[in-house]
């Protein structure tokens, strides 16, 4: 840390040589403020323009305090780094306010959008917890929003955002803390979003249980908003939601697991739901047979993780006529190729009972000599089999090390998959 007193060029130089390379972004309420001043407008322009990093933080710092006090200089910095990582979550980042955290913990721009759209129907939605408001944003696209959230500096950030977005006209703030009553009564065609907050001194919260607020607050609130959405991790411990008489929605992105959502009372639509983004492509829970178990046919369909953590890999199969390889295992396969939006599809070329010696031999012979290794229930470790395996040809290919029955295989597919 360093000293935010300017005092001329002579104090200026000092605090650039007490400055660490090492970033450490500590705005405050105060600094913000000033930062959406005409001047701050400026240094906020200077600092974008040296397109900075993180690990360029010293180098841009020192250069932008020629012309600005450090006090000025460094919020100046951490909203231009953030608004370059912000890059990958939202199509207007340029314009955006956030704090390094606020980021992280904010949905991207896709998932907000689709989320946001259960809500339609409600004349207004109280966003609690919004932080830097990003899904105050995405609200305000479809009806009137009132963020709440305890934290000053994160409310002046989603009040300059949804300024930034001319959205002011549609979504207001409110501080207040979530473990006090709600700060409006009971609102006719009202619904809330509750966004608590999954992590504490820098680390990951877990359980339910331990967010802040705890899970268990929605009790108090769902009597007069009995339409209640909350965003959670997707690494929740399903048994933690048991007492909740909710649907849990898995939401991915380009294949990636992003998020998971509780929907109470009018938002309640399923059981479970997997959420397949861009697309829109949704799964939900319903009765379905246990699959049969065979061994690999022509095809391997590979669920996307949604589907894999609302556990429908039956209803999946079931919907594209599709086998498991074993009861435990979330392969499934058929002879026939049906595209579906829910699966990654592989060309089978071969398979066998896992035998390294046997698995060598056969990549030689078709002259592999780089390949990917995808397991599920093997004990191998990928990159200690690539080792042993000693590949050395022109060819690629895939390999899966899984079960059938209960018993290891090896099965061996071209290396790209099959277009859906």
């Amino acid at each position: 840390m360093f000293s935010t007193r300017s005092t001329g060029r002579q104090g200026v130089i000092s605090e650039v040589h007490e400055a660490t390379s090492l970033y450490n972004p500590c705005m405050n309420l105060a600094e913000f403020r000033r930062l959406l001043t005409p001047v701050g407008q400026t240094a906020l322009e200077a600092a974008e323009a040296l397109a900075p990093r993180e690990e360029d933080y010293l180098r841009c710092f020192q250069e932008l305090c020629r012309l600005f006090p450090a006090d000025l200089a460094r919020p100046a910095l951490e909203i231009a780094i953030n608004r370059g990582k912000a890059e990958a979550k939202f199509p207007f980042a340029a314009q955006l306010y956030f704090s390094r955290e606020a980021l992280e913990q904010a949905s991207a721009w896709q998932v907000a959008t689709y989320r946001a759209g259960r809500y339609r129907p409600f004349v207004s939605v109280l966003d609690l917890g919004c932080s830097a408001g990003s899904d105050t944003l995405a609200l305000a696209g479809v009806t009137r929003v009132m963020g709440v959230d305890r934290d000053p500096l994160r409310l002046a950030l989603a009040r300059a955002n949804a300024e930034a977005l001319s959205l002011g006209e549609r979504a207001g703030f409110i501080q207040a803390d979530l473990r006090d009553p709600l700060p409006l009564g009971r609102l006719d065609n009202a619904a809330l979003f509750f966004d608590p907050a999954r992590r504490a001194a820098g680390r990951r919260l877990h359980s339910v249980r331990a967010y802040q607020p705890p899970l268990e607050i929605v009790n108090t609130w769902l009597a007069n908003f009995p339409a209640l959405g909350v965003k959670i991790s997707p690494g929740v411990d399903l048994a933690e939601l048991a007492p909740y008489a909710a649907e849990v929605e898995f939401i991915s992105l380009d294949g990636e697991l992003k998020e998971a959502a509780l929907w109470f009372g009018p938002l309640h639509s399923a059981v479970r739901r997997a959420t397949l983004l861009p697309g829109e492509h949704t799964l939900a829970a319903a009765p379905a047979p246990a699959l049969p178990l065979r061994q690999p046919g022509a095809y391997l369909y590979e669920p996307d993780p949604a589907v894999l953590r609302a556990g429908l890999v039956a209803n999946l199969g079931e919907q594209i006529g599709a086998a498991q390889l074993d009861a435990d295992i979330a392969y499934l396969t058929a002879d026939s190729r049906v595209a579906t939006p829910f699966a990654r599809l592989w060309q089978v070329e071969d398979w066998f009972p896992f035998s390294l010696k046997r698995l060598r031999a056969t990549l030689r012979q078709r002259d592999v000599g780089q390949a990917t290794v995808k397991k599920r229930g093997s004990p191998l470790q990928p990159e200690a089999l690539l080792r042993d395996l000693r590949l050395s040809g022109s060819q690629e290919r895939v390999i899966f090390l899984t079960h059938l029955r209960g018993k290891p295989i090896a099965v061996i597919a071209l290396p790209n998959p099959v277009s859906r």
